[in-house]
């Protein structure tokens, strides 16, 4: 089986098993993911497509929010699926490391990516969480946790470690602009996810100034 074969099933193995996903992790998110990552990866050298293209389409098989906080989770099914393609065992350990590290941890958790792919991928998986795609997924998230859009009662947390950030009580979806959203532009790996999330960045930051005179009946 050659590569195309093999992405091309794993769109399908993706589409199957996120498909109508309620949280903003589903089919259309890995598949914006996927295509911003060819995107990113053409300014990019010496970067091997395939892993990123199968990185992307599978960095959220099994997210460890969905999956009682197991990290591992995405990958154990992604190695699970490759195998069976028969993919190198080579390219599904650097698949599997995509997989294992994509996610943001806490703002003061970081990163372990080592790879160029990896990188490509998480810039794209961040992008899709800033702008006003990232704000509808934000929203459905957080009414999918039982969160509260807004309370001005509860404070914002700057988490430290993973843990901190995996087992947080309460917030609320304004609050995850400021715990992670907003941080995101400053944690890009490559240039044109600068660009790109500067601007998407900046959006977001429009969207809180109207929703706070909103709030307080000022506009």
């Amino acid at each position: 089986m050659n590569s195309k074969e093999i992405i091309l099933k794993t769109i399908e193995f993706v589409k199957n098993k996120l498909s109508k996903e309620g949280t903003g992790h589903d089919w259309w998110h890995a598949e914006r993911v996927w295509k911003m990552a060819k995107r990113i990866a053409k300014s990019e050298k010496d970067v091997d497509i395939f892993i990123v293209e199968l990185g992307a389409l599978l960095h959220d098989i099994a997210d460890w929010k969905f999956n009682d906080g197991d990290e591992k989770a995405g990958s154990k099914v992604a190695r699970e699926w490759l195998g069976k393609l028969k993919v190198d065992e080579k390219i599904i350990s650097n698949v599997c490391h995509v997989i294992d590290n994509v996610s943001f941890k806490g703002a003061g958790v970081k990163s372990e990516m080592e790879s160029k792919e990896g990188m490509i991928v998480q810039d794209a998986d961040r992008l899709d969480a800033l702008g006003a795609i990232g704000i509808a997924r934000t929203i459905a998230y957080g009414g999918n946790k039982n969160r509260e859009i807004y309370n001005p009662e509860i404070k914002v947390v700057m988490h430290n470690t993973f843990e901190e950030y995996k087992t947080k009580q309460s917030s609320t979806s304004i609050n995850h602009f400021y715990e992670k959203l907003l941080l995101l532009k400053n944690l890009m790996n490559t240039k044109i996810g600068r660009k790109i999330a500067e601007k998407r960045h900046k959006f977001m930051e429009k969207y809180l100034e109207e929703f706070y005179k909103e709030w307080n009946g000022k506009d």
